[in-house]
């Protein structure tokens, strides 16, 4: 039996959740509503304030399916709750970020400002030398966040660029001159 899998989720005050068919999974919550169409072979049951997800058999596949349907039923229910952030840091002389209206610019060393819409449902604040991604859905967040990681990944001889608040960079030793 899977371990993730089996644990409830406990439905917080406030937060509605209704299952269509084919396993159809909309949350309404405080900060928002989610959707999502979850795996139809299983079952999702709702009682006594709390969710289960049961699994049909112990195929491979409904086994691989079974923890990941619980992960992301939980992380809607947390999103809709609490939401999610990630915050990301730029280093490097004349990086910055900037906020206009809805668009962030960035200056990261190019010839051109990198500028970026915000997607719907998600929005980026700027501190410092900080740009704060916030939404409920973790996964867009999460993609966003990469997103604007690529436009300069750190990299390891002087540590310049765009990384996670919580990500170390492991620093190489620079090239010496002949003696």
């Amino acid at each position: 039996m899977s371990r993730i899998g089996k644990m409830p989720i406990a439905i917080p005050s406030g937060v509605t959740i209704s299952v269509a068919e084919n396993n159809t999974v909309t949350v309404k919550g405080s900060k928002g509503e989610l959707t999502r169409a979850l795996p139809a072979m299983l079952t999702i049951k709702q009682e006594n304030g709390q969710l289960t997800v049961e699994r049909p058999n112990d195929e491979k596949e409904t086994r691989a399916l079974h923890g990941l349907t619980r992960s992301l039923l939980n992380n809607m229910v947390v999103g809709v709750t609490e939401g999610y952030t990630k915050t990301l840091e730029i280093n490097g002389v004349g990086y910055r970020a900037a906020k206009q209206g809805k668009s962030l610019n960035l200056s990261l060393g190019y010839s051109h400002p990198v500028v970026m819409e915000d997607p719907e449902g998600i929005t980026t604040e700027v501190k410092d030398n900080q740009i704060i991604v916030s939404g409920i859905s973790k996964e867009a967040v999460g993609q966003y966040a990469a997103v604007i990681r690529a436009k300069r990944p750190p990299e390891p001889y002087k540590g310049k660029g765009i990384k996670y608040a919580d990500e170390v960079i492991r620093r190489k030793v620079g090239k010496t001159g002949k003696k």
